[in-house]
């Protein structure tokens, strides 16, 4: 059977790698250094964040919820509970417990929530809204004690109505308008009115993912999120329009996606 590619991500070469890690690595250098006064000055370059406050007031908060349609917070409210459920079908799953191996010698495990957390919900090019309940959502869940959430402006108003409703409903206790690397050195340093996480969590861009590399060890992370695949395999039987779906669902993750 005869290809033919609608799309064709290009793979990077190693140079593009180094650049990327060196890059990286001078803004988190930098970050460490200078903190608040060169966080304010990242999220200014590539944010175009003018406003000297990043976290986001209640008030904005309240009038965000009140302007969304109730169809979204409805389907909103469907995933938010299919997700906890699973996760605490998940920490239920887990049991804390002792044995004695030998006289005198007990082993066994305790279940431990993570004091703080900081999740960093894309949002440059598609905002990715279920990322807030995945990572919000699921820490409160296994009992985290305080979360923040942190997402890049969409605009000059701040974060996308529908992200900021979705950080606020899974739970945040604090939700800051910075994306990038800005946003995860802040949550690992402890700037901009942050306390530092113990652990950072969430996708993003190369950018993001090479951050969370260079901050491991000052900060534990989740994972290393790679560039999402998907192969679908079908006959004449199926559905073109479950295929489609099935395809954007990978392809809205950005412009160099393999799908």
């Amino acid at each position: 059977m005869a290809r033919s590619y609608l799309k064709r991500a290009e793979p990077r070469t190693p140079a593009d790698r180094r650049a990327l890690e060196d890059r990286v690595r001078e803004i988190l250098d930098d970050i460490a250094a200078n903190r608040d006064d060169a966080v304010r000055r990242y999220a200014r370059q590539f944010d175009k964040w003018q406003s000297a406050t990043f976290r986001v007031a209640d008030d904005t908060i309240r009038a965000v919820e009140r302007a969304l349609p109730e169809t979204f917070k409805e389907d909103f409210a469907y995933a938010h509970a299919k997700v906890t459920g699973f996760a605490q079908a998940q920490r239920e799953s887990i049991q804390e417990f002792e044995t004695e191996i030998e006289p005198g010698i007990t082993l066994g495990q305790k279940l431990i929530p993570v004091a703080k957390v900081g999740c960093y919900i894309p949002g440059g090019k598609y905002p990715l809204i279920s990322a807030a309940i995945m990572s919000v959502a699921t820490a409160r869940v296994a009992g985290v004690g305080h979360i923040i959430g942190a997402a890049p402006p969409r605009d000059a108003d701040g974060i996308y109505p529908q992200t900021l409703y979705a950080l606020h409903k899974s739970g945040a206790d604090e939700i800051y308008c910075i994306g990038g690397v800005q946003a995860l050195a802040a949550m690992a340093y402890g700037c901009v009115g942050m306390t530092p996480r113990d652990l950072i969590t969430g996708p993003g861009n190369a950018f993001v993912a090479e951050a969370k590399r260079q901050l491991f060890g000052t900060v534990g992370i989740d994972l290393l999120a790679g560039p999402t695949e998907i192969l679908v395999i079908a006959d004449e039987t199926a559905d073109p329009a479950l295929v489609a779906t099935d395809l954007l669902g990978q392809a809205e993750h950005g412009p160099d996606s393999p799908a």
